[in-house]
């Protein structure tokens, strides 16, 4: 510094790093067009979604997710919430959370369809990363329509092997348990890095987690490639790392008089997670 100082110049401080890109998040936006219950404050939903949409809007992301509970209850919500996103100049994807099934049955069909979404769980890649979708409604008991095989084998693997597991949370069935075990042994073969998007959690240890967390678990982290998995449901949020994996639970947008919502940035060796409201930031170092 005092050569420079002699020759009459300046030290330059170093260019700021910038992400390989970045995204945004929310959970538990959770609308329904009910009075207030207790902190779900239900009337402040669609504003609070509008303000956060309008903040994305002058940041540069890739996409936005919705991790699950983006209406309450009741078909007629998402005509309330969706006009709302289609303002987003970034496209959005969507995780299915219990919430989304509390409509009629002969809806819940339609529901991958409402959403924009391809199927109820599905994956999509972006700079160098597949991003896995889950489906923990495919095991519950509101998830399929009443007496479909499907609620059937769920009810009966429930009381065989989940009875002291809350109804209000879901499993990963088989099927895409294999499906998500092949998404990402082609991932550790490809050099990709992986992030798992999914409403319910699965650690730490919790009420809201998956009724199969521990299954589950033991799939994702057989597969370096899996870096993260991202989560909302539990609305206090929570976080946990095992076996290097990052587990991180946003907290719902929903129960606060603020906000909660974050935007991630992807970086070659770390997630730098800014939170908005009552959503904290975190440094999520990458193995």
């Amino acid at each position: 510094m005092l050569a420079l100082a002699l020759l009459g110049l300046t030290a330059s401080a170093p260019a700021p790093e910038h992400p390989q890109f970045s995204i945004g998040a929310i959970a538990d936006a959770q609308y329904a067009e009910e009075p207030d219950s207790g902190q779900r404050l239900y009337h402040t939903a669609p504003a609070k979604l509008a303000a956060a949409i309008a903040d994305f809007n002058r940041q540069k992301l890739d996409f936005v997710v919705h991790l699950g509970d983006f209406i309450d209850k009741d078909w007629a919500s998402f005509d309330a919430m969706l006009p709302i996103v289609a303002r987003s100049r970034h496209p959005w994807h969507f995780a299915l959370g219990n919430h989304e099934f509390a409509v009629p049955d002969a809806y819940k069909p339609q529901l991958p369809a409402k959403l924009g979404m391809p199927a109820r769980y599905y994956s999509f890649e972006r700079h160098g990363w597949l991003f896995v979708v889950t489906d923990g409604n495919d095991l519950s008991s509101y998830g399929w329509p009443e007496g479909s095989p499907q609620h059937k084998a769920s009810m009966a693997l429930h009381e065989r092997l989940y009875a002291d597991k809350p109804l209000w949370d879901g499993g990963i069935g088989d099927a895409q348990l294999a499906w998500i075990d092949a998404q990402l042994a082609a991932a550790d073969k490809r050099g990709l890095k992986v992030a798992l998007l999914s409403h319910f959690p699965v650690y730490p240890e919790n009420p809201h987690n998956l009724w199969n967390a521990p299954a589950v678990m033991a799939a994702i982290e057989r597969h370096l490639s899996v870096k993260l998995w991202l989560d909302g449901h539990n609305h206090d949020g929570n976080y946990g790392e095992h076996a290097g994996v990052h587990y991180v639970n946003l907290k719902a947008m929903l129960d606060t008089e603020d906000t909660s919502y974050a935007r991630l940035d992807f970086f070659a060796d770390r997630i730098e997670i800014r939170g908005t409201g009552r959503q904290q930031d975190m440094v999520l170092k990458l193995r």
